[in-house]
């Protein structure tokens, strides 16, 4: 948007201008990241905050994570984390950022727009299994902004670019895709950790729980087509091609909307 003469050469929300109330902002903690030490670092860093937090997370859980439980993994002070991150929140940054650093998906030569975005679909996935806090953290997150984060997005809007669709349309049918994965991983993850809380192995030990009330339901004849479902179904436990289905469903959608 062009400026008008009572602008500065500086946004108002650029790291170190000025606010709306004239005031300096903060630079966010990927700047201060980027900006070269003026002096050597000791042992403690970012990358290693954030792998600590990830490893508490991974093993107990995103509640278990603490400024306090995190400095004494590390063996340092708590005021010691306080120099690289400024709160809570920015180690939830890290850490996310950990997590999608962890995205592998290369450019390849004659991959369609559909591979891309199945592949990109499947490596989130991916991401999410390995560290289920991250579903978590996500949805608690009107937007998420950080370098790896934003490099799985741009992969993904660039398997759209040069299909003759305008940008508007390429974000639409790229967050959707995006949309397909959250929902469809809240539920499997979701499923996955109460089945660990309460040491149930598998989808038996799960359909065993909830027999009585479950039992009381298809009795009502209320639900014909689920109790048909229960009774027929084959595959009730396989997440892998459950998931594999409704991504492709959705991306037949998007061809035959788009016509791509």
């Amino acid at each position: 948007m062009p400026q008008g003469p009572q602008d500065s050469t500086r946004h108002p929300g650029s790291p170190d201008g000025p606010t709306g109330d004239g005031q300096p902002q903060a630079a966010s903690i990927w700047q201060r990241i980027d900006r070269p030490a003026k002096a050597p670092r000791a042992t403690l860093t970012h990358a290693s905050i954030a792998a600590a937090a990830v490893d508490i997370a991974d093993t107990d859980g995103l509640e278990a994570v603490s400024m306090r439980k995190l400095s004494g993994h590390l063996g340092v002070t708590t005021m010691a984390l306080y120099r690289y991150v400024a709160h809570k929140e920015e180690l939830f940054e890290l850490m996310l950022d950990t997590a999608y650093a962890e995205y592998d998906h290369p450019v390849l030569p004659g991959e369609t727009w559909r591979d891309v975005l199945a592949t990109h679909a499947h490596q989130l996935r991916a991401i999410a299994l390995r560290h289920p806090w991250s579903v978590e953290l996500a949805a608690r997150r009107v937007v998420t902004v950080t370098p790896h984060v934003m490099a799985s997005v741009e992969r993904g809007l660039a398997a759209l670019d040069n299909l003759g669709l305008d940008i508007d349309t390429m974000a639409a049918a790229q967050q959707t895709v995006a949309a397909y994965v959250r929902g469809a991983l809240t539920d499997e993850v979701g499923q996955l950790q109460l089945m660990e809380r309460q040491q149930w192995a598998t989808g038996d030990d799960l359909r065993d729980a909830y027999g009585p009330p479950m039992q009381w339901l298809m009795d009502s004849g209320r639900y014909p087509v689920y109790r048909r479902y229960g009774q027929e179904a084959r595959h009730k436990d396989d997440a892998d091609r459950r998931f594999r289905l409704g991504l492709d469903c959705v991306l037949d959608g998007i061809a035959a909307r788009l016509g791509i």
